[in-house]
């Protein structure tokens, strides 16, 4: 889980947003502090940037980059905090930018909010490094005794909240070693290079540290964790709040566990700080001592300004982790033994889970955090302990959640007990199905995945409907309705398993097959003959969650369209369709492929939708001037804007754009699909042939030549040092193999498939197979099987490969790969990172069966209907996360839209430089 999509949750509760858009609420949420409305002295600017409220003199000239100023504050004393900065810059022409509100504030020191960035209220920018060390002087007296959250990137000054860090000042960008696009900094050779931002501070080696830091230096190194009577042995979590660390008393030896807690950070949402909710865990554990379901503290001590709870060490596995190796949907074709099998195990730990929550509330204490993560499981699964009590109550029968997962957010009218018995409802359909982020979107979700589980699981009915009952518990829908709805019992189950189900739990007959395995038909031809099973509406069940079935084509696609339009923000400068979090964390955003407007206008366009001309109007006018940091890219960039724009008739503008990135200094981009020269190459040769302007097919040799330049030193092993590479069709060297495949095919440079090759066994050897066979990608920690970054895409390009040269091992690797693509459930619905990404596949793949069938095919459609989502009454999909809906291709409706086209519409739609291939 990235909980960094936490925080764009806020200012909208359907669709991920900004959070300086969070108007101002009943609670006060949103305002600005008074002081930001005063009239400031003539020459003065304010303009504000992302979350950033700035303000600079017009006649002062800033340097590009130097020893800069942070304030924190915490946040009752940030007013107070910031008036005494205003009154202090403003007379003297110092530039300056500010948190604005509370509000934000307060999610910039949140618990799971970016580390780096933590506590960093206002920046102060000084001419020079003199003038950097009066302001530091002054305002450390100005502000002295004023408390506020450490700057982890910064040297503090002195014991207050003022500190320096070496940074830049305006916006520059560069590529890092990965290949991604990031704010710069000049070094001593004026070349650009990434400015740091980490939760550490360090100066850059060819800039010296000022005389008047070095004693900060010192005194920030003096506390050290020797005379502890702990040896800290590993690191096992990092969030805002401090660290948790697996340890060893050295009087006794035994292992324990060091909770750490930094003051005024880590804020919940009762803004009480990581301090006061280790405190309320500490008090919480002391009363259920000798339990048995929690564990035993052993120490309470400060170092430094920083608190410890030490606690035993509890022996076993997170649930989630048990959960992850055991849930049959993860293979192809569970047997009803092994289906029946994991149902007892999950009825079993529920139990086990109930009881040990039925405990702790006999003892007064309300867990308030109850989720897959933190229930740990002993290894012989006879007993459960309950971890992570800071969010727990004592004694208090009216607590509210304050810190939750997003898939167990209890409602704001639970408290108490009760929200520990939403929890535990939505642990009865999680174990099952665990997708009940949904809720935060659609509570009335909670019945459809209750449906699903009995279709697929021989659960009790009684167990899901208890759930059912539970978490719609006095909800009304976004149209009014409440829940939860006549009939009583809300789910229902079906009467047999042996036919083959398609979307939203409708059953129809099974495709016939010849004895080769071969479908008779196409498999879009197949898959649109089963979704009509007599009842009407395209197979559509009367009590069917979703507006229409996803295989009732062409009336998904509209209903689909219809949800896209309808989220539309024409008079937005940002963003015309909402999507992922991608919008806002990099320049152009809301225009790019993958979460702005030119991916969905592909989508509509590819799969014969109406036109939008307002969002073609609207994208024209965000691309005439590019600002300044824009990337190069054809997912992230302006390569695949102009790809779309000329496709869509606006070829003057798309040729603009192209002459922007073909001015770009092309040494420092990554070689891959997203952001780098191969997407580039692959734009520039298809504009090439669009428009007839040869100039533009050697640009793209010229991307091709560096791309097999990086691939070479990559194979080789002479790579420079950072971060390892990934892989998979995005950022992997599949899409380097992409451009060399279809520039080949437009030269038959023979060499060109020889590198195409070369990418791929590379790709390969990052793959690992696991213990049923299937390849996969291998991140270390993890392995992924998906479109993006995972084998799937890397099979995606090995078809193409293998329709010009066998290769065995490309032959067998594939047959692998098709069987990653052949689970039941995904986590997610989106094109790159869920089931949508496997329908795309499976409808393109000329990898010979098993697993390559109509009904391979139509069980993926059937599994992408899981994380779909009514939005105004058409059909919509939950985004990353699944938190918030989203409409853009990477993550959101325009992806699953484009997936289901190319398995359903009668001219088979495609992703860029990914042509439909003739299937056997």
């Amino acid at each position: 889980m990235n909980k960094g999509y936490a925080v764009f949750c806020d200012a909208d509760r359907q669709f991920y947003d900004a959070p300086h858009r969070l108007s101002t609420d009943a609670q006060g949420r949103g305002a600005q502090y008074p002081i930001l409305s005063r009239e400031l002295p003539a020459g003065w600017q304010r303009h504000r940037s992302g979350d950033w409220l700035a303000f600079r003199p017009l006649d002062r000239e800033l340097p590009r980059q130097g020893w800069k100023i942070h304030v924190s504050a915490c946040l009752d004393n940030a007013e107070r905090v910031l008036t005494t900065v205003w009154e202090y810059c403003v007379p003297r022409s110092v530039a300056f930018k500010c948190m604005p509100s509370r509000y934000l504030l307060h999610i910039r020191n949140a618990k799971y909010t970016d580390r780096g960035a933590s506590g960093k209220f206002i920046t102060i920018y000084p001419a020079d490094e003199e003038q950097c060390r009066v302001i530091a002087e002054e305002l450390d007296a100005l502000l002295a005794g004023e408390p506020g959250p450490y700057i982890l990137s910064d040297l503090r000054w002195g014991a207050g909240p003022v500190y320096v860090r070496y940074g830049s000042f305006t916006e520059r960008h560069c590529y890092d070693d990965k290949g991604e696009l990031c704010p710069a900094v000049e070094d001593d050779r004026g070349r650009l290079v990434p400015d740091r931002r980490e939760p550490a501070f360090r100066v850059p080696e060819w800039v010296s540290l000022p005389e008047f830091l070095k004693p900060h230096l010192e005194a920030r190194s003096a506390t050290t964790v020797a005379d502890l009577p702990y040896a800290i042995e590993r690191a096992l979590h990092f969030s805002n709040g401090g660290g948790v660390y697996v340890g060893r008393d050295l009087r006794t030896q035994r292992q324990v566990v060091l909770k750490e807690a930094r003051p005024y950070a880590g804020l919940a949402a009762d803004e009480a700080d990581a301090v006061a909710r280790l405190a309320r865990e500490r008090d919480a554990l002391r009363r259920l001592s000798g339990l048995g379901v929690a564990p035993e503290v052993v120490d309470w001590f400060t170092l430094g300004e920083h608190t410890f709870l030490v606690l035993e060490y509890v022996e076993g596995r997170p649930l989630n982790s048990f959960f992850a190796h055991r849930h049959p949907l993860i293979e192809s074709d569970p047997s009803p033994q092994r289906l029946a099998e994991y149902t007892r195990w999950a009825l079993r730990i529920h139990r086990l889970v109930e009881e040990a929550v039925e405990a702790i509330h006999a003892r007064g204490v309300v867990f308030n955090d109850l989720h897959l993560f933190n229930i740990m499981l002993s290894e012989d699964e006879s007993s459960v302990v309950l971890l992570d009590f800071e969010a727990a109550s004592v004694d208090d029968p009216g607590s509210r959640q304050v810190i939750a997962n997003p898939g167990f957010v209890a409602p704001a009218d639970r408290r108490g007990p009760d929200v520990d018995r939403y929890a535990l409802a939505c642990l009865r359909l999680a174990l099952f199905l665990p997708l009940t982020s949904l809720f935060a979107v659609d509570r009335a979700k909670a019945r459809h995945l209750a449906q699903i589980a009995a279709e697929q699981f021989p659960v009790p009915v009684e167990f899901l409907d208890a759930a059912v009952e539970e978490i719609l518990r006095g909800y009304r829908s976004p149209g009014g309705a409440a829940g939860p709805e006549a009939p009583s019992r809300s789910v229902t189950r079906p009467e047999t398993r042996s036919v083959v189900r398609s979307v939203a739990g409708t059953v129809v007959p099974s495709v016939t097959e010849s004895a080769g395995g071969s479908v008779s038909g196409s498999a879009p031809e197949a898959v649109q003959r089963s979704s009509d099973d007599g009842r009407g509406g395209g197979g559509r069940r009367a009590d069917a969650y979703l507006p229409v079935s996803l295989a009732d084509w062409p009336r998904s696609r509209d209903s689909a369209v219809r949800a896209v339009l309808a989220s539309a923000t024409p008079e937005r400068e940002d963003r015309y369709f909402p999507g992922d979090i991608g919008q806002f964390a990099i320049t152009g955003g809301g225009t790019c492929f993958a979460y702005g407007a030119a991916g969905v206008l592909y989508a509509l366009d590819a799969t014969g939708a109406e036109r939008c001309p307002q969002a073609e109007e609207w994208l024209l006018q965000r691309t005439k001037a590019p600002a300044s940091g824009s990337p190069v890219g054809f997912y992230d960039g302006l390569s695949g804007v102009a790809w779309v724009l000329d496709r869509l008739g606006h070829r003057a503008r798309a040729l603009d754009l192209v002459d922007l990135v073909t001015a770009q200094n092309w040494q420092d981009i990554g070689p891959d699909l997203h952001g780098g020269l191969a997407g580039v190459g692959l734009a520039l040769d298809e504009l090439a042939e669009s428009t007839g302007a040869s100039g533009l097919r050697e640009q793209a040799l010229r991307c091709a030549e560096l791309v097999a330049h990086r691939l070479g030193r990559a194979v080789a092993g002479d790579e420079p040092a950072g971060p390892a590479r990934r892989a998979g069709l995005l950022h992997g060297d599949s899409g380097a193999a992409l451009l060399f495949l279809r520039l080949y095919e437009r030269t038959r440079d023979g060499a060109l498939l020889d590198l195409a090759g070369d990418a791929l066994r590379h790709e390969l050897t990052r793959c690992v197979r696991s213990a049923g066979g299937t390849l996969q990608v291998n991140e270390g920690w993890r392995t992924m099987p998906y479109l993006g970054a995972g084998s799937v895409g890397i099979g995606m390009v090995l078809d193409d490969y293998l329709a010009h040269r066998h290769d065995d091992g490309f032959a067998a690797a594939r047959g692998e790969i098709v069987q990653a693509a052949q689970a039941k459930f995904y986590a997610q619905p989106g094109l790159f990172r869920g089931a949508a990404g496997m329908v795309l596949y499976l409808s393109r793949t000329t990898a010979p069966g098993p697993g390559t069938s109509a009904a391979d095919l139509r069980r993926q459609i059937d599994s992408l209907s899981w994380g779909a989502v009514p939005y105004q009454g058409h059909l919509a999909f939950a985004g990353e996360q699944m938190m918030r809906l989203s409409m853009d291709l990477s993550t959101g409706t325009a992806g699953c839209l484009l997936a289901l086209g190319s398995a359903l519409h009668e001219k088979p739609v495609h992703l860029p430089f990914l042509p439909p291939l003739q299937r056997p």
